[in-house]
């Protein structure tokens, strides 16, 4: 499978919409199965802010004509946080465990390494091992726990916060 990342325009928005709601589904993203209810008209209006936006990007993985994933950096102009960027990613679960996160994130460190960043930054939920196990994989260390961090299903649940240094 050849996968092509490259930075997000709006002929993705749809795509892009369903692949959102497809990690959101997995039950390890922020938001909730359902609870966002992104549309395409909602993904098109991310995509024109961000690529107007000089310290942020957002990537997406195409593979076999449609977009099997996404890479959101978000960078800061305050003059102390201006080298650091807060990251989230998502892949289609049609395509988890086939290279999509490790291309995004090649594609991240070239990008963060062009604009002189730092520092990359991201939250994940404990239990989220193959997450986890990614990020570990691309050089993010856990910094520290935010406990208590996320209501889900009732259950409160620990993220880690991990960041890497470039």
């Amino acid at each position: 499978m050849k996968v092509h990342v490259r930075q997000a325009v709006p002929e993705d928005a749809a795509g892009l919409a369903e692949a959102v709601a497809s990690a959101e589904n997995s039950g390890m993203m922020l938001f909730g199965p359902g609870e966002r209810g992104m549309t395409a008209e909602d993904a098109a209006l991310i995509i024109r802010r961000l690529s107007t936006d000089a310290a942020s990007a957002l990537l997406v993985a195409t593979a076999e004509d449609h977009v099997a994933g996404y890479l959101i950096a978000r960078g800061d102009d305050t003059e102390r946080t201006r080298h650091r960027a807060y990251v989230v990613i998502g892949v289609h679960e049609k395509f988890r465990g086939r290279g999509i996160g490790r291309a995004l994130f090649g594609a991240l460190d070239k990008w963060a390494a062009g604009r002189g960043l730092r520092r990359l930054e991201l939250t994940v939920i404990a239990g989220n091992d193959a997450g986890v196990a990614l990020y570990k994989k691309m050089g993010f260390e856990v910094e520290g726990i935010k406990r208590d961090s996320l209501l889900i299903d009732g259950k409160y649940v620990d993220e880690y916060y991990m960041a890497k240094l470039i």
